[in-house]
């Protein structure tokens, strides 16, 4: 008799738990998106490990303490991301765009961060999204 159970890994779902809008500097342009926000240290250390997908207008909003140069990394992370970097005063200070699926390279922000935007691959591109837009973002 066979009494090996099979272990399957739980799909983690999205759970809006606020809202986000860039403000693009360049022509007023606003990009509207559904976000989870990361801001206890398990959020933060978990971040969007175990997806398989995201819905383009939703994003993962980590949120800070302090703010000072970030190091991310896509390890246990299934979907390409692009990597949102912003500062205390909200403007977007830069990007890494299109992090591939479970590398475990240094991301780094390369300026002080505060906040850092998860999105799908592209979405920074698509948009049109630069360095000195803005976000501001409301959680239930």
């Amino acid at each position: 008799m066979d009494n090996k159970k099979a272990i399957k890994q739980t799909e983690i779902t999205f759970t809006k738990e606020g809202e986000l809008t860039i403000f693009k500097a360049s022509d007023a342009t606003q990009i509207h998106l559904d976000i989870e926000i990361a801001d206890t240290d398990f959020d933060i250390q978990t971040g969007l490990m175990y997806r398989s997908s995201m819905e383009k207008k939703q994003g993962m909003l980590f949120v800070f303490e302090d703010e000072r140069e970030r190091f991310f990394y896509m390890k246990n992370t299934k979907i390409p991301l692009d990597l949102i970097y912003i500062s205390s005063d909200t403007s977007i200070v830069s990007f890494q765009k299109n992090a591939n699926p479970f590398d475990e390279s240094s991301l780094p922000s390369n300026a002080p961060a505060k906040y850092v935007l998860e999105v799908n691959a592209g979405l920074v591109d698509t948009w049109g999204v630069l360095v000195g837009d803005r976000i501001s973002f409301s959680h239930k």
